[in-house]
């Protein structure tokens, strides 16, 4: 019979995959990295039969064939029927006697505060929040993009730029430097060369997210409609959080906002006054921090708290992830 540790903590991404094997002390036996989770794109099996090679990976490297329960925080579980899916997916596999999966914004979430309590939003390709509370209550979006009703994230605003950039070339829209930073970045001088290149796909679609940058640097020279871009991203950072604080009932507690994710974190002068600005103004009482944690720490942690493992074992989870530069 092999060795069995407590928790096998999941943090999969779109791009990577992070996993650690954490013993019921909170020491962490190993890690892995591993390739994205994209359930979308290839399916659940062949998503989770990629998860697998990580996961055999760090099991070997920490002598165990089991874990006591399986903490998955996974990108794409956006919906709680998708959790479910998933989690099925997982229990299949047998890793651990108990599993439980997350939409993987509560990784980030746990990773910025001592207890299960609080706020997050996630601003990277695309746009998040959750909240929480130590009795097990939650608070989400299904954050299915314009769908679900959500704006913002950096595949969102290079869109924006991007149109407003097309308006301005035409005359059908408010003059902005964006005309010209944006197509400058793809070394082009206009932007009905950009709008050719990216339609005929001389550019590759997924390098969009380049101009997000760009957004943010025009907006710092002052150009009055990257700033005004800026500021709405602000405002709906702003207004998921405070609506999650209010569904939580933590709108006159003293609370913590992580945020987190590329866009949220690159440390953007007026996004972060406008951000906090705002949040003075409608949720008062809360307090907002960068999150630049390791998300897979915060999956861990919340694995910990489902086994009823206390401080001691959290600390000494979050020593590693403090001290290690890099996973393996």
């Amino acid at each position: 019979m092999g060795l069995t540790a407590s928790v096998l903590a999941i943090d999969a991404g779109n791009s990577k995959t992070d996993v650690a094997v954490v013993a019921a002390d909170g020491d962490v036996l190993a890690t892995a990295r591993g390739t994205g989770f994209r359930p979308p794109a290839v399916g659940v099996t062949a998503a989770v039969d990629a998860l697998a090679d990580t996961v055999t990976r760090a099991y070997a490297s920490a002598g165990v064939t089991s874990v006591a329960h399986v903490s998955a925080c996974l990108a794409n579980a956006d919906l709680p029927v998708e959790e479910e899916e998933l989690a099925a997916a997982l229990h299949a596999r047998a890793w651990g006697t108990t599993v439980d999966v997350r939409n993987d914004t509560f990784a980030i979430l746990r990773a910025g505060v001592p207890d299960p309590r609080g706020v997050a939003v996630v601003c990277g390709a695309g746009i998040n929040c959750v909240g929480m509370r130590p009795d097990g209550r939650t608070a989400r979006f299904p954050a299915l993009g314009r769908l679900s009703g959500d704006w913002g994230g950096g595949w969102g605003l290079a869109e924006e730029a991007l149109w407003h950039a097309a308006r301005a070339e035409d005359g059908r829209g408010a003059s902005t430097a964006l005309a010209d930073t944006l197509p400058a970045h793809f070394g082009l001088s206009g932007m009905y060369s950009l709008i050719e290149a990216l339609h005929l796909e001389h550019i590759p679609d997924l390098r969009r997210h380049e101009l997000t940058p760009v957004l943010f640097e025009t907006a710092a020279q002052g150009d009055t409609v990257a700033r005004a871009i800026v500021d709405r991203l602000a405002e709906e950072v702003v207004t998921m959080a405070a609506v999650a604080l209010t569904r939580l009932d933590l709108l006159e507690e003293e609370t913590p906002v992580l945020l987190g994710g590329g866009v949220l974190t690159a440390g953007h002068a007026r996004l972060d006054d406008g951000i906090r600005e705002r949040l003075e103004a409608r949720a008062p009482k809360a307090v907002a921090r960068v999150v630049r944690a390791r998300p897979v720490l915060g999956a861990a942690l919340l694995g910990l708290d489902r086994l009823g493992l206390g401080p001691e074992a959290q600390l000494q989870a979050r020593s590693h992830f403090d001290t290690d530069a890099q996973l393996t």
